[in-house]
């Protein structure tokens, strides 16, 4: 069978999709271009209305130029409003975040030959896949899904359900594969990260989870996904700080600079928190790269709010942004609130802070101009990235998956 996976969306859809893809290999099919394909899977995103129309402009370009493809959607738009995306074209089987664990075994069982190698759920048939399938070099691996922290914007604690988490254990024997498979780096991600350990039995933690990374025996880099700012404790800073083989790199989302818009989307920590966080962060690692998620156009947003906001911004030395153009999700506290803030004024506002986003990265990059960091090689050979984040053309091809000392460009 001739198989494609389309991925939208955050970290943990990659690692998601990471093992749905190791379950099409270990029963012997083979990766093609979506218009090859026999399969298609497409593991959409539903963080805003524009990931939606992108998962369903997709479904409708596979079909029209693969008309046979036969088409399953999983993710979270697919969990979130099933009735509508089994209505697109050649879509076959709608698979909810809750079965997608077992996606092949509930969706594919009839398209393979009965002494296949079953599906069983936990990386996929014991197996990882190994470094560039997919485009990928580095290996995503999900430690955690699910969310109980219900910010007012968020709809993905309906679509992903409550904290789970994966004991420790089995964490420790994911990452032995993915380093036998030859991986690098691995980036551990979940859907609320830090809320890592809180609904297992014993007294595992993210500050526990990142201890034991942190002494990992073989030649690996972990990067850690996205954190909530109350969550990157002092402990799991220090740890970071303390050991190689954690990232110098930070994901810290702070959605918005103006308290009163942080009460009203239900974010537990202030402005000043955050800036807080963010000097200590430095203090420890002055090299560390800091990104963050900006949200801009959220019900109630004055001119006043927005300018507290870049004003806020303009203090931090972050290292880059990603701004999310509010919008209304069924369903959450945020979408009955008001007043609306208009749509020309929506993209003001984000163009506005993508500008300054640009700006910090800029800063950042100069800051550490002409220094040499460790990276690895990535793509075809010309490109690597640093242990903090920096994507750096190479001035001679390197063999990918490799680490090598790279100099910052100027």
């Amino acid at each position: 069978m001739r198989y494609s996976i389309v991925t939208f969306g955050c970290r943990v859809n990659q690692a998601d999709s990471l093992s749905i893809e190791a379950g099409f290999l270990a029963r012997g099919a083979v990766a093609v271009p979506p218009d090859e394909a026999d399969v298609v899977v497409v593991n959409t995103c539903s963080v805003t209305a524009t990931a939606d129309q992108g998962a369903r402009q997709t479904i409708r370009r596979v079909a029209r130029a693969n008309p046979s493809v036969r088409v399953i959607v999983t993710g979270c738009y697919a969990t979130r409003a099933p009735q509508d995306v089994v209505a697109l074209p050649n879509v076959v089987r709608v698979v909810p975040n809750s079965n997608k664990d077992a996606l092949l075994e509930v969706t594919a069982e009839e398209w393979f030959s009965s002494t296949a190698e079953r599906f069983d759920g936990d990386g996929p048939c014991g197996r990882t896949v190994v470094p560039g399938v997919a485009g990928r070099t580095a290996f995503t691996l999900r430690v955690q899904t699910g969310c109980d922290q219900v910010c007012s914007y968020c709809i993905i604690p309906t679509t992903r359900g409550r904290g789970r988490s994966k004991p420790l254990l089995q964490v420790v024997d994911d990452v032995h594969r993915a380093v036998a498979a030859g991986y690098k780096e691995i980036a551990i991600t979940g859907v609320h990260l830090g809320s890592y350990g809180r609904d297992l039995a014993g007294h595992e933690t993210l500050a526990t989870l990142i201890e034991r990374l942190a002494g990992w025996p073989d030649e690996v880099l972990f990067r850690v996904s996205s954190l909530e700012p109350m969550d990157c404790t002092p402990e799991v800073v220090s740890l970071a700080a303390s050991s190689p083989r954690i990232a110098p790199h930070f994901h810290l989302p702070l959605q918005h600079g103006s308290d009163a818009m942080l009460r009203a989307m239900r974010r537990p920590y202030t402005a000043a928190y955050y800036a807080a966080l963010v000097e200590r962060i430095v203090e420890a690692m002055p090299d560390a790269s800091i990104g963050s998620d900006m949200i801009i156009g959220f019900p109630g947003e004055t001119d006043d709010h927005f300018d507290e906001s870049i004003s806020a911004l303009r203090d931090l030395p972050l290292s880059h942004l990603h701004v999310f153009p509010y919008s209304d999700r069924p369903g959450t506290e945020a979408s009955r609130l008001h007043p609306k803030v208009d749509g020309s004024l929506i993209r003001e506002r984000s163009r506005r802070v993508r500008e300054l986003g640009a700006e910090m990265t800029h800063r950042f990059r100069a800051a550490h101009a002409g220094t040499i960091r460790r990276a690895l090689v990535v793509d075809d050979g010309w490109s690597a990235v640093t242990d903090n984040y920096v994507k750096v053309r190479l001035e001679q091809q390197a063999e990918r998956n490799t680490w090598i000392d790279a100099r910052l460009p100027h």
